[in-house]
């Protein structure tokens, strides 16, 4: 939770950009202490919970109706925006799609350029990115803004000057990595991801040293032990020691070595336990037939050690994966009581349709629900600790894209393979105990195919066609209110389109997030009422923020419309079997929407 310390934000303020010849161990403090100060925003998901929930107030429920358009910004990139710009002090820093430009501007100077870094990148990286040219932001640290650009280049910039202090190369995209998601920031490290899982690409968290780029650790998602960076007694699943080299016990031959599992999301972290928390995506290829068994660690929920990368606990939600259910979602971290006992919890709302509350320090499945009710590819997970199935889902056979190890074309399957959410961030309120979800009201028709893998090409092996959810609204997503102890929905807000932006809760008793229309919207953070709507240029899959300056607050959003949902929109694609399927189930969506590449900043009149 980000807390007001206005004496010690002033402080921070002021000195945050000059300390970029600070040790490590105290360039850490200075970024918890950046975080803890609610008029600013340093890092993607806020601070390190994943919360996305600030304690300023000044807009609030009973005002947020006044809303007004402060200022606007245009990019210059016309391809989807996800993320939210950052603001350290009297600067904010935005960042673009490819070719992954950042602008720092200044706040005192109605957003004056202080600088723009563009980096040099090829343009043979496009075609290999998955579902569009996205990235998910940057990060700051040690007096430098982390960014991980589109072809793996992390590239750590002066904060003041946008001079690169170090780079390095994380990935190779000749071979189909690249990369989409933010870096975390955290003690000497900065922890990336990498994409690439259609490409038959092997996932890996890699862990940089902040100072100067050198190689901390590791830790891939399949592999033998040496790899996962996994101790077969002392890593559990479930609390059960995973075994010698699980991650390659549950593969046919060197499966593993193309076996997907890839990063590209979120990643949380709790410094009293030193553990960083991240999920992996779908095993490859997505034709389930190919490749028997339970695929370990693809769609896992992982612990690590953020000092060695060593796992702790790993917990895999849905093995041998048929519908490319990707576990990357947020992990989001709270302290919360369940069965009359304070917890450490972790919750996750998974691409496959459960949301999970779990003990963050030992691994212990709490909760296991659905958030939608039109899921229907499981009756539920297994729950008995006692049993042989214990944690795993049962499949519902109609759903399955795979009988008897043969290929099975599944039709009416709920959600689609984007899931009942993508990376699109929830947030958590702890004034009302209430996570607030945007997510995806839609099924699929799954065709599945041989295909062989060469370097560099797609490894998919599936047709896909997506449709709104029988038995509905209509529309193709809601905005859910959860309980996470009781594992059920306390309300919805039905949307049009899937909701593709990232919530944010306030201590003013309001929810923002943005639709994929382009709508910013304010709604009652404990009945959902809508209280504000804004139309701004494009649609929205970007990330709500808010800090402060001058002593008033403000709201900003980037629109620009893209992403998987709209996919068809940013690459000018028309086949409805195109990206993925999702260019037929949202070809509605230019009807109401066209390319866009802007900020807009919104505050309460004067």
């Amino acid at each position: 939770m980000k807390r007001l310390h206005s004496i010690k934000g002033i402080l921070i303020l002021s000195t945050a950009l000059s300390l970029g010849g600070m040790s490590a161990a105290s360039a850490n403090s200075e970024l918890q202490g950046m975080m803890d100060d609610a008029n600013q925003w340093v890092i993607q998901t806020g601070d390190y919970t994943n919360q996305r929930y600030s304690e300023l107030s000044d807009i609030n429920k009973d005002n947020v109706g006044d809303l007004q358009v402060a200022w606007t910004f245009s990019t210059g990139v016309l391809r989807g925006h996800e993320g939210s710009p950052l603001v350290i002090g009297d600067v904010m820093y935005v960042h673009t799609p490819f070719p992954n430009v950042v602008y720092a501007l200044d706040l005192n100077n109605d957003g004056k350029v202080i600088w723009k870094y563009e980096p040099k990148q090829d343009a043979d990286v496009i075609p290999v990115m998955c579902c569009d040219t996205v990235n998910r932001g940057v990060a700051y640290g040690d007096g430098k803004i982390f960014l991980h650009q589109a072809d793996t280049t992390l590239v750590a910039l002066d904060a003041k000057t946008g001079e690169v202090a170090w780079s390095v190369k994380n990935g190779d995209p000749a071979i189909g990595e690249t990369n989409t998601a933010t870096v975390m920031p955290v003690k000497d490290k900065v922890i990336v991801g990498i994409s690439g899982g259609e490409f038959g690409v092997r996932g890996s968290v890699t862990a940089y040293n902040m100072s100067d780029g050198s190689l901390a650790w590791r830790g891939y998602s399949m592999g033998p032990d040496s790899d996962t960076l996994m101790d077969p007694e002392k890593t559990t699943h479930l609390g059960k020691p995973v075994g010698k080299d699980s991650g390659t016990a549950t593969w046919e031959g060197d499966q593993w070595k193309i076996g997907g599992g890839t990063t590209w999301g979120w990643y949380s972290y709790d410094p009293d336990l030193n553990l960083v928390y991240y999920g992996t995506g779908n095993p490859s290829t997505w034709n389930p037939s190919q490749r028997p068994g339970d695929n370990r660690w693809s769609m896992t929920i992982f612990a690590r050690d953020v000092d060695t990368g060593m796992a702790k606990w790993v917990y895999q939600m849905t093995p041998h994966d048929e519908w490319d259910f990707d576990g990357i979602n947020e992990m989001i971290l709270t302290d919360q009581e369940i069965d009359g006992q304070m917890r450490k919890l972790l919750t996750h709302f998974d691409r496959n349709g459960l949301a999970y509350t779990m003990d963050r320090e030992s691994g212990e499945l709490l909760v296991a629900e659905k958030y939608d009710p039109a899921v229907n590819w499981t009756t539920g997970v297994d729950m008995d600790p006692n049993s042989e199935t214990y944690g795993r889902p049962a499949v519902v056979a109609e759903y399955s894209t795979e009988q008897n190890g043969e290929d099975t074309n599944s039709t009416g399957i709920c959600p689609a393979a984007l899931g009942t959410k993508d990376q699109q961030p929830a947030a958590y309120s702890p004034k009302t105990e209430t996570f607030y979800v945007p997510t995806n009201h839609v099924c699929m028709d799954y065709e599945p195919f041989r295909v062989a893998y060469k370097a560099g090409q797609p490894y998919v092996g599936a047709t896909l066609s997506m449709y709104p959810a029988p038995d509905s609204h209509g529309g193709m997503g809601n905005f859910v209110a959860w309980d996470n102890v009781k594992g059920e929905i306390k309300w919805t807000v039905p949307e049009q389109f899937s909701v593709w932006s990232g919530a944010l809760a306030t201590a003013g008793d309001i929810v923002f997030y943005g639709t994929l229309e382009g709508y910013l919207k304010a709604i009652d953070a404990n009945t959902g009422d809508e209280l504000y709507k804004f139309k701004t240029p494009s649609g929205i899959i970007g990330n709500v923020m808010t800090y402060t300056h001058g002593g008033k607050q403000y709201v900003a959003i980037l629109s620009g419309v893209g992403g998987w949902a709209g996919i068809g929109l940013a690459a000018g694609l028309t086949n409805p079997n195109d990206g993925l399927g999702a260019v037929g189930g949202y070809a509605a969506l230019s009807d109401y929407t066209s390319l866009g590449g802007s900020l807009t900043v919104f505050a309460l009149p004067n």
